[in-house]
């Protein structure tokens, strides 16, 4: 069980307490990820959580902070998505006071030191460098800039070089100014933990005042009308692909029955399209397919790794087991099946005090009501058969389709893929 509450300055507060563990997380998320940004600041939220770990008031270096933390074998990390950022610490129960000193301090006080900033513009400009190396993690970035186009949706979380060469000090203090305080952070602590001592900590220890929320957000309007295809040359042996539609967003009723469809086409092993494109036809190693949900859009996305050769025929296996969906839905014991394996990942997901932490604090953000693994599975199973096959005939629009390519492939190849993007 969980205990929410709003604290005096408008933080949100979410404690999960279980004393069948030694270890505590405490996860701060802050609404405020690379969507948020315009062209000239672009990756300025990833910038500034690189920076967080850069020195404090108090801690004036990066290493004043991990040399602390690495004494208690605590872990800690980061992260920035598109719709938000976090920061959390992973430790000993004995030692939550700790993290909340850290994060806050993290938080409210780094300095964000000039020469430090510095030698980060080289830090991050080489994580751009090795993601658009690496074509097996860059092929999903190309597919949402085909698909959001140019949104801040669309754009690389990290942002561009030339930003991240030229963005100055004042730009980056004015945005965690705006944007890093409290009434605008959710904080969620899990493990073993006592609630009220928890909330006097968390109270002391994040202060601040609460603020007006100032967003900058731009929502998102689908607009697509044909099929497109983006292809970046690149020269590999294997083809990196990513071939999908709009999705749906945290919001929409639809979504547990859309991520069952992707369980059942290609969540595992046992999936439609690993069966078919790996098993049966050996054209890949991997495949998958998800479903991802922003605030006001998402992606339902499949992704390969193919073979050259044959990628024309893996790329009309795989509309032909979309098309069949499409037209004949699922049979029950697939959408059974589907949700048991949900149930045992949930089930095993939810061991780790740091998976517990971030599945209600990404629900603060993005819904009114919290609900427990136990009530959100009860949607799942709720699901029927003709809900999975409702969502497919809407989402499995070929006017909608969209595919990015990475590999060896000649200029004049996307007319060749694009006269393949239809389920007729």
């Amino acid at each position: 069980m969980f205990h929410r509450q709003v604290l005096k300055n408008k933080l949100r507060l979410i404690t999960i307490p279980n004393k069948n563990t030694k270890a505590v997380t405490v996860l701060v998320l802050v609404p405020v990820g690379s969507r948020y940004e315009s062209k000239n600041i672009g990756g300025l939220s990833h910038f500034v959580e690189h920076m967080m770990f850069k020195g404090t008031k108090n801690r004036p270096t990066t290493l004043d902070i991990s040399k602390e933390l690495d004494s208690v074998g605590a872990e800690f990390n980061a992260f920035t998505s598109k719709d938000f950022t976090g920061y959390y610490i992973k430790s000993s129960a004995d030692k939550i006071e700790l993290s909340l000193n850290i994060l806050s301090d993290m938080l409210y006080n780094s300095v964000f030191d000039a020469k430090e900033l510095e030698k980060e513009r080289g830090v991050i400009v080489e994580e751009i460098n090795m993601y658009e190396d690496n074509p097996l993690m860059y092929i999903e970035s190309l597919f949402e800039q085909l698909v959001f186009g140019d949104h801040p949706l669309g754009w690389d979380i990290a942002g561009t070089r030339e930003v991240i060469r030229r963005v100055s000090r004042e730009e980056m203090v004015s945005y965690v100014k705006k944007h890093y305080f409290s009434g605008n952070m959710v904080v969620a602590v899990s493990g073993n933990i006592d609630e009220k001592m928890t909330a006097k900590m968390v109270e002391k220890y994040f202060a601040g005042k609460g603020q007006k929320k100032n967003e900058n957000f731009r929502a998102f309007k689908e607009a697509q009308k044909a099929p497109r295809v983006v292809i970046r040359r690149k020269e590999t042996e294997q083809a990196q692909l990513c071939l999908g539609f709009f999705g749906l967003s945290h919001y929409d009723k639809k979504l547990p029955a859309l991520q069952l469809l992707a369980l059942i086409l290609g969540g595992n092993m046992s999936s439609r399209l690993f069966v078919n494109i790996r098993e049966k036809h050996g054209l890949c190693y991997f495949i998958r397919a998800s479903a991802e949900p922003y605030h006001d859009s998402g992606t339902f996305v499949v992704q390969a790794g193919l073979d050259m050769l044959r990628i024309e025929k893996a790329v009309n296996l795989i509309l032909k087991e979309l098309k069949r969906i499409k037209k004949s839905g699922i049979r029950e014991k697939e959408l059974q099946n589907a949700k048991d394996y949900l149930k045992g990942k949930v089930a095993l997901k939810l061991e780790d005090s740091e998976n517990v932490a971030d599945w209600y604090a990404k629900q603060e953000l993005f819904k009114k009501d919290l609900e427990t693994p136990e009530e959100k599975l009860k949607k799942y199973f709720s699901v029927t058969a003709k809900d999975v096959h409702e969502v497919a005939k809407k989402i499995f629009d070929d006017k909608k389709l969209n595919l990015a390519l990475i590999g060896p492939f000649e200029e004049d190849d996307a007319k060749r893929f694009l006269r393949l993007l239809s389920f007729k």
